[in-house]
């Protein structure tokens, strides 16, 4: 006879809601590895008080009270994650000087990480993590940001969030109200739809034209006006060509120097991008002082989003911990990218 232990209950009953809070959590503060560290405290605070827990609510609506207060005292006293494009300043132009920023980025979130059991859910979760809606909510105060994901996303009532925020309905309702208006202010771009047979065909066009660094294909598959950010540099820019000629000028590959690997984030598609590592000795920002010719490393994730048989925004992190969250690996060798396909174009 199997004995039901109270750690094997408490398993039980919360482990399905891991990735679902892991994506709330994401929401709240914008990074995937911080989001994982408040899961995990989340967990320990619902075990500590699991003897308390006398059902009058679900298990997940008792673990997501949790979870949305940990985030929230996390915040506390801290600034937004923003993007480049959020931070107010202008677009650049492609020969303007980078100029890195140490601050607290906004981050991407690996799809692996987080696609719902249940296919009927996976729409609507990835419609939520989505980077422009995630930057988005990133100007809200933390409190709004919290209304306006329990009300808004989980579909809770004013009642539901009050409780969980020891709050009144009221003020729910005015904090609801508050970040709604600033929501409608701040571009959230569509959302996302599945790829059509074009926009695959598109894509593997997109990753041999970085093989090749065939900058006017690259701008041949960019929207007129595109944008281009990536954190932790400040700058950000806008238009096909201008896209085209920062990537010419400043990357440091050259052609069958920078081979791609298809992953998702953030419901959309996404690009491990690496460069062949002998291509990074010597500039002060790869800091390698020699670099194998056969061996290509992790240099930048691109998150992109498509409008129609196009791509309208790119925001690429130069972040190695962003490959090993999506799953990807940390080196190719020559062999391993002569196999992949698009680069044959």
């Amino acid at each position: 006879m199997t004995v039901s232990t109270p750690d094997a209950a408490f398993e039980e009953l919360t482990r399905k809601h891991r990735r679902e809070l892991l994506a709330h959590c994401y929401r709240m503060v914008g990074s995937a590895s911080e989001a994982e560290d408040l899961v995990q405290e989340t967990y320990l605070r619902a075990w500590k008080s699991y003897d308390g827990f006398e059902g009058r609510s679900s298990v997940r609506t008792w673990l997501y009270r949790i979870a949305t207060n940990v985030c929230l005292t996390n915040l506390e006293g801290r600034d937004r994650r923003p993007l480049p494009t959020g931070l107010g300043a202008p677009s650049l132009a492609a020969d303007a000087p980078l100029v890195e920023r140490e601050i607290a980025w906004l981050g991407p979130l690996p799809d692996a990480l987080v696609t719902p059991a249940d296919p009927a859910d996976v729409a609507v979760e990835m419609d939520t993590i989505r980077l422009a809606f995630v930057a988005a909510l990133q100007h809200l105060p933390a409190r709004q940001r919290a209304v306006l994901i329990l009300c808004e996303v989980l579909r809770w009532s004013a009642a539901e969030a009050a409780e969980a925020l020891d709050t009144t309905v009221p003020a729910v309702n005015s904090a609801l109200q508050r970040a709604r208006a600033t929501m409608g202010s701040v571009d959230a771009a569509a959302s996302p739809a599945p790829l059509d047979d074009h926009q695959r065909q598109m894509l593997d066009a997109y990753v041999a034209a970085f093989w090749r660094k065939d900058v006017d294909a690259i701008a041949a598959l960019l929207t007129h006006d595109a944008v281009w950010e990536m954190p932790p540099w400040e700058g950000w820019y806008q238009g096909a060509r201008t896209i085209a000629q920062l990537v010419d000028w400043n990357c440091p590959g050259q052609t069958h120097d920078m081979p791609m690997l298809p992953t998702r984030s953030n419901g959309q598609p996404a690009f491990g991008l690496y460069m062949r590592e002998s291509c990074m000795v010597g500039p002060a920002a790869y800091g390698l002082s020699e670099g194998r010719p056969d061996l290509f490393v992790p240099f930048q994730l691109q998150v992109l989003q498509l409008d129609g048989d196009r791509v309208s925004h790119v925001v690429a992190f130069f972040d190695r911990a962003a490959f090993e969250l999506a799953g990807l690996p940390m080196a190719l060798t020559a062999t391993e990218v002569a196999a992949i396909a698009p680069l044959a174009r």
